[in-house]
């Protein structure tokens, strides 16, 4: 039987306030482990719509802190916290108790996954690359900055670039690239306050960037679904179509279109035309089945 999750919870948008919403959230108390079981177990076994919104509620803090590591991309917070909601509330529908860690840690992924997922939607692939280390580079950089104390504006120092760029596998140039396509996101001060009376400040909400293992397990994880899509989206493509994008863009050396001219017997801007045309068929596909896997885990 599918029961739908309440509704009723908090909401941010145009019409709420960062700060009106992030003090609504404080109100809802932190569960303790025995109320937190007892409350998922009646949602497990009787769909109890009031024990679900209590586990969602009491969490909506942690959405907020985990949005808060991915302001540095240039889209609203708001819509990133939102986004996370929707990543809670299909975690807590899929929480086991019974297998003895607690919900945060489990809800965890969901709620990466799916901000990770609206950030990658409204950067095109053509913006963050297409390669694993790409996409590792993409959603690792802001962090690794951090501890390099690199935040200064403009573009790395050499050394900087170098370190990045040996630990997550990818060129100097990568790095260098990726860096100034962030830069023009923008970010938030840390220290800016969080309510108008001044009290908190924005890093008061910042979690701890050291990766614990159910965040190695999550961003594995994270990788197979990525993975899948791929795979899936690519089989709508021709032979044709496929040999040529894989080539051009999903392999570590990709050839140039002069090669790939030779090996059909075409032109250079043919062979460009069906690199494009297949690129825009693999987005929309991903994009289609992502959505519906978001539809059957809902």
């Amino acid at each position: 039987m599918t029961t739908n999750l309440p509704q009723s919870i908090p909401a941010i948008g145009p019409d709420v306030s960062l700060n009106r919403y992030l003090a609504e959230i404080r109100k809802f108390p932190i569960l303790s482990p025995e109320e937190e079981y007892m409350l998922a177990k009646r949602w497990q076994e009787h769909q109890d719509p009031e024990a679900a919104k209590k586990l969602v509620t009491s969490h909506l803090r942690l959405v907020a802190k985990i949005a808060m590591g991915y302001r540095g991309y240039g889209l609203p917070l708001s819509e990133l916290i939102s986004e996370g909601n929707i990543g809670l509330m299909q975690g807590v529908k899929k929480f086991e108790p019974d297998r003895g860690f607690r919900l945060a840690t489990y809800a965890m992924w969901w709620i990466k996954a799916s901000i990770q997922e609206y950030i990658l939607r409204s950067w095109s692939l053509v913006k963050i690359g297409t390669t694993a280390a790409q996409k590792k580079l993409f959603f690792n950089l802001r962090r690794m900055k951090g501890k390099l104390e690199a935040i200064d504006e403009g573009d790395l120092h050499p050394d900087d670039v170098r370190k990045i760029a040996t630990d997550l596998g990818v060129s100097e140039e990568e790095v260098v690239s990726m860096n100034r396509r962030m830069a023009k996101g923008g970010d938030t001060s840390l220290n800016a306050p969080l309510r108008e009376d001044g009290e908190g400040e924005w890093q008061d909400w910042l979690t701890d960037d050291g990766p614990g293992q159910d965040e190695v397990l999550a961003e594995a994880q994270e990788a197979d679904i990525r993975h899948d899509l791929l795979r899936e989206a690519l089989l709508t493509l021709n032979e044709r179509e496929r040999h040529i994008l894989t080539q051009r863009r999903l392999v570590d050396e990709p050839q140039t279109l002069e090669d790939l001219s030779g090996e059909y017997g075409v032109s250079r801007e043919r062979i460009r035309q069906i690199e494009v045309r297949a690129f825009e068929k693999l987005q929309k596909e991903m994009v289609r089945l992502s959505k519906e896997r978001r539809l059957i885990e809902a």
